[in-house]
């Protein structure tokens, strides 16, 4: 019984040296698709802690000045920055190190009509060690993209930013009849 991949068996195998010079691309190239998934995966994970913590400062927060300088100030925005940091990995060294996390940074600016959050993750550079080690301008030669590209995997890292804005807390007051029964 002939199948139709017979043609197969009576063929020479592959040369071993092809596959062992290309190797080394094959690597690179599985590094580079990781840390592209990586930060896919931060920026994902950024804009939902962005909405977690845009929403739940603006149902908790509070209109009077005094609980805006100590209750929010101390408490709420504190624990807000907590808990987005935990949800991105800050406290588990493989999420840190696969997302390569360096610091979280949550500013919240109250305006007349609008609050602004501002969620900014900071990243290390990735540093892959056959990549970094020859001198960026011979490698970029003058190219500003290629220039930055070597900047964020060989020396700073980058930066994903998320901005919400949300209104004020328009919680409504229980209804009291005007005779106050």
């Amino acid at each position: 019984m002939k199948t139709h991949f017979s043609f197969l068996r009576f063929r020479k195998g592959q040369a071993t040296t092809e596959v062992v010079l290309l190797f080394p691309f094959f690597v690179i190239f599985i590094l580079f698709i990781i840390k592209i998934f990586g930060l896919l995966v931060l920026s994902q994970k950024m804009e939902i802690a962005g909405y977690y913590a845009a929403r739940r400062f603006q149902l908790q927060s509070h209109e009077t000045d005094y609980y805006q300088r100590t209750w929010d100030k101390r408490f709420l925005e504190k624990d807000i920055q907590e808990k987005v940091e935990n949800y991105l990995g800050f406290d588990n060294p493989g999420m840190r190190k696969f997302l390569s996390l360096k610091e979280l940074k949550m500013d919240i600016n109250r305006s007349g009509t609008w609050t602004k959050l501002v969620l900014t993750a900071r990243t290390k550079a990735p540093r892959i060690r056959f990549l970094c080690n020859y001198n960026k301008d011979l490698v970029c030669d003058r190219d500003a993209k290629c220039l930055k590209g070597y900047a964020f995997l060989c020396e700073t890292g980058g930066e994903v930013s998320v901005i919400k804005y949300m209104g004020h807390n328009e919680r409504p007051a229980p209804y009291q009849r005007p005779e106050g029964k």
